[in-house]
């Protein structure tokens, strides 16, 4: 993914008045970039347009003025996206319930360990992820991995965790959107 950089970020006001359209946009983006696993996880692959417009949502929630918060900014979610041969993600574990949100997130601890992108070729790549999002005892229920595929795009998206094992095979319209991302 190409990073974001400092002079593709609007002042809060000027994106402000362009919000309603940047907003549809990414959000027809996305919604091919959105795979759900199981009845649980929601993998959401991020590329340049919509790490930019997460940026400007912080700049614009946050009134951000200052160039080192804005700084601050780009810098964190530019991690979220892949480098070179890689796709990144967002991944929402969503468990409605809280007493069981909090079992899963317990029992699931080494669930960043069991995600994996499967390639046409039946080779599993797996994931890789932010140390920092893992306690001790629980699991964070937004994880950030990155799938350093090769530039391959993949054909599945899934879970092999000995409580959760599910795998959702891409549409065309999701392989189009990751190829995309990927070039």
């Amino acid at each position: 993914m190409r990073a974001v950089r400092r002079e593709e970020i609007l002042d809060f006001v000027t994106y402000g008045e362009q919000r309603d359209e940047a907003r549809r946009r990414i959000l027809d983006m996305k919604r091919p970039r959105r795979i759900h696993v199981g009845d649980n996880l929601t993998f959401l692959f991020e590329n340049h347009d919509t790490i930019r417009y997460q940026i400007q949502e912080m700049v614009l929630a946050e009134k951000i003025v200052k160039e080192a918060e804005i700084g601050h900014e780009i810098e964190t979610y530019n991690e979220v996206g892949g480098g070179p041969g890689e796709l990144g993600c967002a991944l929402l574990i969503e468990i409605d319930d809280p007493a069981e949100r909090q079992v899963k997130l317990q029992r699931w601890l080494d669930l960043p360990n069991h995600l994996y992108a499967r390639l046409a070729d039946g080779r599993r790549v797996p994931a890789t992820y932010d140390e920092r999002q893992v306690g001790d005892t629980r699991l964070s229920s937004v994880q950030y991995l990155k799938f350093a595929t090769g530039g391959e795009v993949p054909v599945a998206i899934g879970a092999d965790h000995p409580d959760l094992t599910a795998e959702a095979v891409l549409s065309e319209e999701q392989r189009a959107a990751l190829e995309a991302d990927l070039q």
